[in-house]
């Protein structure tokens, strides 16, 4: 298996333990620092039921475990995100599903930094660029950030 083949099968990877980007393992999911960071913090909660592509998909205590992970993470990346940087707005929280056929929900970060023309706009609304451009990939640079986020989920258990 190379690096990169877990992303391929996220949440089988994050079930067999191979995802290096799982923070932690949630009550029914699992919290997952994303792949790029152009808004650092920004995060995924991963389903932890291959198969399932969305949230109708689960029976009701599951789909409200499920919600009640995303709550968490989101609070965790709300208070690491405005711990780290003064700038720090809010945190918008997205369940899409229009392009990987597994249920995950976005953690967004956002902040006073952002162009003022994107501020107030979906971060799907971001240039090609910030989503592709090795610069804004996942990288160790981003360990203390991670850190933060797994100890404010932690806290919030």
């Amino acid at each position: 298996m190379t690096t990169t083949d877990w992303k391929a099968d996220r949440v089988g990877s994050a079930l067999r333990g191979a995802n290096p980007t799982v923070l932690r393992r949630l009550d029914a999911g699992f919290a997952v620092i994303g792949d790029i960071q152009f808004l650092p913090g920004y995060s995924v909660l991963l389903t932890d039921e291959p198969g399932v592509e969305r949230l109708s998909d689960l029976p009701r205590p599951r789909r409200l475990a499920y919600l009640a992970d995303l709550d968490r993470l989101g609070e965790a990346v709300e208070r690491a995100c405005r711990a780290a940087d003064p700038d720090f707005r809010r945190v918008n929280l997205e369940i899409l599903g229009n392009k990987d056929p597994f249920l995950h929900a976005h953690i967004w970060p956002r902040y006073d930094w952002e162009p003022e023309h994107l501020m107030q706009k979906p971060v799907w609304l971001y240039p090609p660029d910030r989503w592709y451009d090795p610069r804004h990939a996942l990288t160790p640079s981003h360990d203390r950030l991670r850190a933060a986020i797994t100890s404010e989920l932690d806290a919030l258990s």
